[in-house]
């Protein structure tokens, strides 16, 4: 089994809890949302590229590539960045569940 295998049924499970999270937010509410969970994962995804290609250059961590896609950002492979983009998903769609129930 392939890391994008692996990323994509956690991806599938983080974006099924986001659609249940955000079911009934009203369309100037969820704009604002994305707008500002969009620049957060921009910000991420830069620092992911940079960190991760610092401590893949340094030994720390590194890749079995049969398992890897082959695409790359820097050093880092591509299915590294997963991880930050599920954080940025999971977290407020979570924040967001966990707030609209205790308004219930």
């Amino acid at each position: 089994m392939t890391y994008l295998w692996v990323n994509l049924a956690v991806l599938a499970v983080v974006g099924l809890v986001a659609w249940w999270a955000l079911r009934g937010v009203a369309g100037p509410v969820r704009r604002r949302g994305v707008l500002a969970a969009g620049l957060a994962m921009a910000v991420s995804l830069v620092f992911t590229a940079v960190f991760d290609s610092l401590i893949i250059a340094a030994g720390i961590v590194g890749y079995d590539r049969a398992h890897l896609v082959g695409w790359f950002v820097g050093r880092a492979p591509v299915e590294d960045f997963a991880y930050a983009v599920a954080a940025l998903v999971l977290l407020p769609a979570l924040w967001l569940a966990w707030r609209r129930g205790g308004e219930r």
